[in-house]
């Protein structure tokens, strides 16, 4: 009885210490650790005899500060280094592969790291198998083209060695070998076709590898592997993935369509008795570009019976993948609408949310209530990332069913009322603005969402977008002083960017009103004491505009804002001031307007918001622009092209001069400017 009670104290001390260690958390036994005493220990390497487990320790110390990031010089590497290969007299197993992680470690800290090369040399090709894989790890991150030739023998040995662990090290290392000694890697084409025979399957995957990275700047080369290896298949599922991957690659190339020999491998790959490979066969054909509805189906097919699997990894798999497909071809997606309905409540959330989304763009208008029910059940639930996913799906069935804006509305500005980062407000934002733009009945609802959002909206960029879609849109609609008393308590309570914004879009209420006009001017008259510079600059302005009751004035610099590039004017300008002249600047020299900004900007008076429009530069209208900006950007960093003046325009698309095969790729922009033209090469 008494051992039983000591055995019955002894467990309850030993809880008692586990819970204790539970509450305390996991101790890192290096927390304290400094790269100075991790290097001392290093002398404990010069040690006769060598204390096997002592140095393990303290091998293991030094990678943790390199891992940690610790910056350690040149000189304390290379003398750690040096101790280290000692250790090679020692014959301990786990010492001795210690070694060798040190080695790959250290490689590019220590200098003359190659004394180990011959200790390595002698390692993979000695009898002992656990070495031999690692030794040719670590030897092929100590070597340079300069003495891959010497050791090219070692290497072809090892691809064809009979061990699996062995080969498949060297083909691995073949591979970080081909960017320092490519035209060595090269000649092991031999080798590498006859490990691609072996029963291994990573050694056939990697062999593979290694074959299509020697060969795949020979497009007929790669066509023969491929024709070659799809005849007589092959046993490894990986080896397997990487060929579809590589003939839905030359079948992109080639634009060869269905009546490819290729396309019909991919297809054969459907009913391969591996889910890797038949999934892969699947996401290669739904990825093809051109594809019609009819060569979908049997892909369909297959992802259809993957989501109804006991496997998450399969059903997310398949379900992601229809979701893309959903986006180009939704009625084919139609056909899984039910299995992806019991999908909605799978415990796994990302399966459910993409399962939701493709139901979202695939379903008809009289299940979007009932989908958006089931949505709002596990929004919490999920991340940033795949509440964006959800947002653009319910952008996309708004522009899709018109009729249901007023429900998508209401749920979208419920989430914005919900926690979320920046770029998940952003993207309701946009939708709710994209929805205002496209349906003139939503604006009044959707205006009146994002004046309660701006109310405690933590984002400034987004604030300032608001408020400028708020001058824009707020005066055309029949009650526009409703919207006037949200945009003053941005004046009062927001920072000055925003504030600025809010007086500029105030000015636009007082400017196309009669009868606001007058409470506009009281307002901005507030304004003229406020302590940002910007903002009493922007209210003494408008002030004066709008006290001269002038509608050509109010046109000209409130409701319309100038038609020229902000980016060109700010360089006309610069270049005026450097090289003083007595004749006035003249504003035509400045490049026009031709898009329509994206709203980064806040206010009206940044861009030419209303000459963007009248443009009908159309949705591809914002990638134009960053790219002029970038092209005005570089080209005036170059002293040459100084006294060229303003970028007027450059060519929409670089003119590809070489073929995208070649080693060097040389594509050609023209840029205009107003009176010169220059060419850019790059």
């Amino acid at each position: 009885s008494s051992n039983v009670a000591s055995l019955f104290d002894g467990k309850m001390l030993g809880s008692r210490r586990d819970k204790k260690d539970e509450g305390d958390g996991t101790q890192n036994p290096f927390h304290r650790l400094d790269k100075t005493s991790a290097l001392q220990e290093a002398r404990t390497f010069n040690e006769t005899p060598i204390n096997a487990r002592r140095c393990c320790q303290t091998l293991t110390k030094i990678l943790y500060v390199i891992n940690q990031g610790e910056s350690i010089t040149a000189a304390e590497a290379t003398q750690a280094f040096f101790a280290m290969t000692k250790l090679f007299q020692s014959q301990d197993v786990t010492l001795r592969r210690m070694c060798y992680l040190t080695i790959k470690e250290m490689a590019k800290l220590a200098d003359d790291v190659i004394i180990v090369t011959s200790s390595l040399t002698k390692d993979m090709t000695g009898k002992e198998d656990l070495y031999r894989g690692s030794a040719i790890r670590a030897l092929c991150t100590i070597t340079d083209s300069s003495m891959l030739q010497s050791l090219e023998r070692y290497f072809k040995q090892a691809i064809v060695d009979k061990t699996p662990s062995v080969a498949s090290a060297a083909l691995t290392s073949a591979l970080h070998l081909m960017k320092p000694g490519f035209d060595v890697v090269k000649r092991w084409v031999n080798e590498a076709q006859q490990a691609l025979s072996s029963d291994n399957t990573m050694v056939q995957y990697h062999a593979l590898g290694v074959l299509y990275h020697i060969k795949k700047r020979d497009r007929l080369a790669i066509s023969k592997l491929v024709d070659k290896y799809s005849r007589s298949g092959l046993r490894s599922p990986y080896a397997y993935c990487m060929l579809i991957r590589i003939a839905a690659k030359v079948l992109e190339e080639e634009e060869q369509g269905s009546d490819s020999s290729l396309y019909d491998f991919l297809e054969t790959c459907l009913r391969h008795k591996s889910e890797m490979v038949i999934y892969e066969a699947a996401r290669a054909l739904v990825n093809l570009k051109n594809i019609s509805a009819r060569d979908l189906a049997p892909a369909i097919s297959v992802l259809q019976l993957f989501l109804s699997s006991p496997k998450p990894t399969l059903r997310f798999a398949a379900v992601r993948t229809l979701n893309k497909v959903a986006m180009s071809h939704p009625l084919s997606v139609t056909t899984c609408n039910l299995d992806l309905e019991g999908l909605i409540s799978d415990v796994n959330r990302s399966i459910a949310t993409l399962a939701i989304t493709t139901l979202l763009k695939t379903g008809s208008e009289g299940s979007v209530d009932r989908l958006m029910k089931q949505i709002s059940s596990f929004m919490s639930e999920i991340s940033d990332e795949f509440k964006i996913v959800v947002v653009d799906a319910i952008k996309s069935l708004c522009l899709k069913y018109p009729r249901k804006h007023n429900v998508m509305m209401s749920y979208l500005a419920t989430m914005l009322r919900d926690e979320g980062g920046y770029d998940y407000k952003k993207a309701i934002a946009d939708t709710l603005i994209t929805i205002i733009e496209e349906h003139a009945d939503a604006k009044e609802l959707g205006l009146s969402h994002l004046c309660e959002f701006i109310e405690d909206c933590e984002h400034t960029v987004l604030a300032k977008r608001i408020l400028h879609l708020l001058g824009k849109e707020g005066p055309r609609t029949p009650q526009p002083s409703k919207y006037i008393r949200f945009i003053y308590n941005r004046v009062i309570l927001e920072k000055p960017s925003v504030r600025a914004a809010a007086v500029s879009a105030l000015a636009r209420f007082g400017a196309a009103s009669e009868q606001l006009t007058a409470s506009v001017i009281v307002l901005l008259s507030r304004c003229l004491v406020d302590e940002d510079d910007e903002v009493r600059d922007r209210a003494t302005f408008y002030k004066t505009v709008l006290e001269q009751k002038q509608k050509t004035l109010t046109s000209q610099f409130v409701l319309n804002s100038l038609n020229v590039s902000v980016v060109g004017l700010e360089r006309a300008l610069h270049q005026y001031v450097q090289e003083p002249s007595d004749t006035p600047f003249d504003l035509k020299t400045v490049p026009l307007a031709t898009t329509l900004p994206s709203g980064g900007v806040g206010d009206a008076t940044r861009g030419g918001t209303e000459a963007g429009a009248a443009t009908g530069a159309g949705k591809a209208a914002p990638v134009a622009a960053s790219r002029q900006d970038v092209y005005a950007e570089q080209l005036g960093l170059i002293p040459e092209f100084a006294h060229l003046g303003p970028l007027f325009k450059s060519s929409p698309k670089p003119v590809e001069l070489t073929e995208s095969e070649t080693e060097y790729v040389v594509q050609c922009v023209k840029h205009t400017f107003m009176r010169h033209r220059s060419e850019e090469r790059f």
